[in-house]
């Protein structure tokens, strides 16, 4: 028997669970299928368990730094099995934060299971306790992403970890290998090192942060080569040989092995649209399997939606729960809001974070515009100092005729807090003069983007 529901959100990820809220207040009756884990990668698997892991990291660095600050702290230890009950504690609690909202929303109704399309309008979900077939009106997909596992010789003959699943481990590894160089590889590698681990990370590619520019991706590297990282570049033929405790890893032909313990892969992510039944809808996809939205996230079925990870508009909860808000301004609000009036923004959240928003450097020289541009040391930055935590910089590039902010890369102590007073300038299309002239508070790291401000030069 089938069930009608005004509309049904497959995926109870951060753009599903506050669709429903909203539809549900507006007296729509909703059907929300999850066929795994409520929260989705954030609160499972992605920022609430790693950032939680990250605090313990700084906590045991910090330690170890306590002389610096005249503190004798003795020999620090770090305790993984109770890294990893604080973690899961704080983790479970906001999925079951999240749990119960949905529980208690008048109007909704959660299926566990896993849901594939019949035709448009009709899904069938699958579950432990049989199948259930819901139709509706409209359809949002909130399906999310998982780790991507390449093709490397050698690979099928080893366990190996994703980030989920290191996220189970409760002892410390005899050597971390971490195959990657982006944001998730960084900052595992730099946490397990700070957890006392021996850590090789291996990229591919020339150099750590690739989208960053190259002045930042030298920093990162840096900062995680002084506290004891390897970092190996040029990594372009990887190839696995098991042993008898582990694994030996090749980074390209002739190169010395890493012999290794544990192997943590993280090399990109892949959108969960394979096992949807897409094709029964009419549904289009794009080469790497991501769902073709536009740019108020509707895919080209007129009455089916797509929001966060799984339409390639971003990889972030925050682009995510944006997603969301676009959809229910069009289509509640009468407010035409749009994936392309948003900045792009994010974080690195190493120690010490990289906070982004607009454009790199590269990105406005590339674009043949006169811009200006300024840079600060965060030796120069006086709650940096204050903290002893002076490693980074702060940037920041403007367009030259218009005076508005292009983008900026707050690499430092608090840089990811620091960078939305920019974010919001440049959302409000006001010239780098209103922040450059706006009297900040001291001491802080934010009281020097003005005169970061102040100080720009031409960009070559």
């Amino acid at each position: 028997m089938t069930e009608h529901f005004d509309a049904i959100i497959v995926g109870a990820g951060q753009a599903g669970p506050p669709l429903a809220g909203r539809l549900t207040a507006a007296g729509q009756r909703v059907a929300l299928v999850e066929r795994k884990l409520v929260g989705g990668t954030c609160v499972n698997t992605g920022c609430i368990p790693t950032k939680t892991l990250v605090a313990s990291a700084y906590a045991a660095h910090l330690a170890r730094r306590g002389a610096d600050f005249g503190v004798s702290t003795g020999p620090v230890s770090v305790d993984m099995a109770k890294v990893k009950a604080r973690k899961d504690d704080i983790m479970l609690g906001d999925r079951k934060g999240v749990e119960d909202w949905l529980a208690g929303m008048d109007g909704c109704t959660v299926f566990r299971g896993h849901a594939r399309f019949e035709d448009p309008h009709t899904l069938r979900v699958d579950s432990q306790n049989g199948q259930d077939v819901l139709n509706a009106d409209r359809i949002f997909l909130n399906v999310g992403g998982r780790a991507v596992v390449p093709d490397i010789p050698g690979l099928s003959d080893v366990e190996f970890l994703t980030n989920v699943s290191i996220l189970e481990l409760d002892t410390l590894p005899t050597h971390l290998v971490v195959l990657g160089g982006s944001y998730i590889a960084l900052e595992f590698a730099q946490m397990y090192r700070r957890f006392g681990a021996p850590v090789t990370v291996v990229e591919r590619g020339s150099r750590l942060a690739s989208r960053e520019d190259e002045d930042i991706s030298a920093a990162v590297r840096a900062i995680l080569e002084d506290e004891g990282i390897d970092v190996v570049v040029g990594a372009d033929d990887v190839r696995i040989t098991k042993t008898g405790n582990g694994f030996e890893l090749t980074p390209s032909a002739g190169a010395k092995p890493i012999a290794g313990s544990h192997l943590l892969l993280a090399v990109g992510r892949r959108p969960n649209t394979d096992d949807l039944g897409l094709e029964a809808a009419g549904v289009r996809m794009d080469a790497r399997g991501y769902i073709v939205v536009d740019d108020q996230l509707k895919t080209n079925v007129d009455h089916i939606w797509a929001m966060g990870d799984c339409n390639g508009k971003g990889a972030f909860t925050h682009t995510s729960y944006n997603d969301f808000e676009i959809v229910a301004a069009n289509l509640l609000d009468d407010d035409p809001r749009r994936v392309s009036d948003r900045i792009t923004t994010y974080a690195l959240y190493i120690d010490p974070p990289l906070g982004r928003a607009g454009m790199t450097v590269d990105q406005v020289r590339a674009s043949g515009r006169k811009a200006l541009v300024g840079k600060r040391p965060m030796t120069r930055v006086g709650r940096a100092v204050e903290k002893g935590e002076t490693q980074g910089f702060m940037k920041v590039v403007v367009d030259a005729e218009t005076r508005e902010i292009l983008g900026a890369a707050i690499f430092g102590v608090g840089g990811d807090e620091a960078v939305h007073e920019i974010l919001d300038v440049m959302s409000a299309k006001a010239p780098y003069t209103t922040l450059a002239r706006t009297m900040h508070i001291h001491p802080t790291v934010s009281e020097l983007i003005p005169t970061m401000l102040q100080e720009m030069t031409p960009l070559d």
